[in-house]
């Protein structure tokens, strides 16, 4: 009768003893908030690959609020988000050498400046000041509301492209050109 009670009380204690294990492991197991996306786009000889993570806008005011006019931000969440280039590039007309680089944005409510930065892989926050390849000016547009950040290629031709950048109303277009 002691084996019996003895054997039953070690299986009772095995069982309830790994329940936080379980809690645990299944928490470890729950999708993050802002999933990992990426794009990749072949423009003649030249591959252009993005790499981030996809905010949600969740009912949130994005720009102005959640994103402050005028501070530099991280498009993306977690891990900064990375644009990489097989070739030299032409950004808005002016040149970016071939390589990867953390993309950054400094938001205002008629222009933007697009900071492609040396510094990478870096976390979305803070701005690795003075590590910046190249800016460029961008004039953002009004789109369809977008709930979840997004890059995407509208417009690949030959050998020109345009990369956007959407999220909620906002869209915020680069013109890609390569050699």
């Amino acid at each position: 009768m002691n084996r019996f009670w003895s054997a039953r009380c070690l299986l009772l204690a095995t069982v309830f003893g790994s329940l936080p294990m379980l809690c645990v492991t299944a928490a470890a197991q729950r999708p993050r908030l802002s999933q990992h996306g990426s794009v990749s786009q072949q423009i003649a000889n030249t591959k252009v690959t993005i790499e981030y993570n996809r905010p949600v806008a969740r009912g949130r005011q994005l720009f102005g609020s959640l994103v402050p006019w005028g501070r530099i931000w991280n498009p993306g969440a977690d891990s900064a988000t990375n644009i990489a280039f097989s070739t030299n590039v032409q950004v808005n007309g002016q040149t970016l050498e071939a390589g990867t680089y953390s993309l950054w944005a400094e938001p205002q409510q008629d222009r933007w400046t697009m900071i492609f930065s040396r510094a990478h892989p870096v976390f979305h926050t803070p701005y690795p000041a003075g590590r910046d390849a190249l800016r460029v000016p961008v004039t953002p547009r009004a789109g369809e509301h977008m709930e979840t950040l997004s890059f995407y290629f509208p417009v690949v031709g030959g050998k020109k492209a345009e990369l956007v950048l959407h999220w909620g109303t906002v869209v915020v277009p680069l013109q890609l050109e390569v050699p």
